[in-house]
């Protein structure tokens, strides 16, 4: 009944808070959209991708096969015996000896495949890293998610202990409380890993940002500038954090490239997140996902064949890790295009925001194609990827939401 109690509050939330119906631009502006692009856009979009494609699908089919391989055989529950083994099988190095072991193993088979997607995008000129600094950013990631699985396998198998048959309840509330935790740290304790913000110096743009802003009712405490080109020549913005902790945060590659309409441009589309509460928005659905997965797995766990496929005893046991990451990796992948779908809906309504905001259609539209252009974006996708795996809406459809709201046909 739990899981059909967040199931159903889970389709609510989703009804009634995703924007479903923001309008889609027409199949002609679409048609006219093409004609708007430089030569040889689609063609360098589509090449890259191509390039990129055997690592993204080889990285996609490991992180779903690992754990399977693991999970659905004796082998994970092994080796974090095996692990845990010189400190006596104590339940607690279990839980996080063994369990960082296996998560370990699953991210050093993912290494292969984001080496390959480095290579290419260094290729193409996108990636502005050597292997040094790649390698440096690599182990950032893994001392973060290290910290973070730590304390996620503590708590759960402390709670499967210490509430034996109501751990599922228990690890349920827990799970959404986390979610909405990480949402407010992670901008103030994590973000600062991998980049190195400055105050934007003082000056006309800066002036317009904190005032359009202002003009759009969202207390910004500061506008930040990310040194992301020491990493990348890809051009971003965002805003980041909540209440007091909330900031604009300008690529230093966009400020380089772009003049100040465009830059006003990709503002206007992040403070549209901020306005329409977005950020919130994914927090709760993300709460209520985490919460239904913890009942799901609780629910996996009474089916006995599974177990005894897997050779542990319970799903609560820290032997179990490896079918708990088996069952989390068939529901991202049964889940994904589901998210994909509501991350384009709420991207394409901030591309309304944004050219409510500003009202200079002809700069958001010179934006989307600076995008595509230093992106090397694939700027009309094959409709099956686009469906499965797009969280933005493409150039193309970009650009004719603009010629729209220009009053173009």
């Amino acid at each position: 009944m739990a899981l059909v109690a967040l199931a159903i509050a889970l389709a609510a939330a989703g009804t009634a808070l995703v924007p479903w119906r923001v309008p889609r631009p027409t199949p002609a502006s679409r048609v006219a959209a093409l004609g708007d692009l430089p030569d040889g856009m689609i063609t360098r979009g589509r090449d890259l991708h191509a390039a990129l494609r055997p690592s993204s699908y080889g990285s996609l089919l490991s992180g779903l096969v690992a754990p399977l391989l693991l999970g659905l055989t004796p082998a994970a529950a092994r080796i974090v015996a095996w692990v845990a083994q010189p400190l006596g099988g104590h339940w607690l190095a279990e839980a996080l000896l063994g369990g960082l072991a296996i998560l370990l193993i699953v991210w050093l088979l993912s290494l292969p495949f984001a080496a390959w997607r480095h290579t290419v995008l260094r290729a193409y000129g996108l990636s502005t890293q050597g292997w040094g600094g790649w390698a440096v950013d690599l182990l950032k990631s893994c001392a973060v998610g290290a910290v973070m699985g730590a304390l996620v396998l503590g708590g759960f198998y402390t709670l499967t202990r210490l509430a034996p048959v109501w751990w599922w309840a228990f690890g349920a509330v827990c799970a959404a409380a986390l979610v909405v935790l990480l949402s407010f740290v992670f901008p103030v304790l994590v973000e600062p890993v991998f980049n190195r913000f400055t105050p934007m110096p003082a000056g006309p743009l800066r002036d317009e940002l904190l005032v359009m802003a202002a003009r759009d009712g969202i207390p910004v405490r500061e506008v930040l500038v990310a040194d992301a080109s020491r990493r990348t020549t890809g051009l971003n913005a965002y805003v980041s954090g909540f209440g007091p902790t909330r900031r604009i945060v300008v690529y230093d590659t966009l400020l380089r490239e772009a003049p100040a309409g465009e830059v006003r441009g990709v503002v206007a589309h992040e403070l549209g997140h901020a306005t329409d509460r977005d950020a919130e928005l994914g927090t709760l659905l993300a709460a209520i996902g985490a919460a239904a997965a913890v009942v799901a797995l609780y629910l996996l766990g009474q089916w006995g064949g599974l177990l005894r496929r897997a050779g542990v005893d319970s799903i609560g046991s820290p032997t179990a890790i490896g079918l708990v990451l088996a069952g989390l990796a068939l529901a991202g992948l049964v889940t994904g295009p589901l998210q994909s779908l509501v991350s384009r809906r709420v991207e394409a309504r901030a591309d309304q925001h944004a050219l409510q905001l500003t009202g200079d259609a002809a700069a958001f539209a010179a934006m989307q194609v600076r995008l595509a252009t230093v992106n090397i974006a694939d700027v009309h996708p094959p409709r099956l990827e686009y469906l499965l795996f797009a969280t933005h809406p493409d150039t193309v459809e970009r650009l004719a939401a603009a010629r729209e709201a220009a009053g173009s046909p």
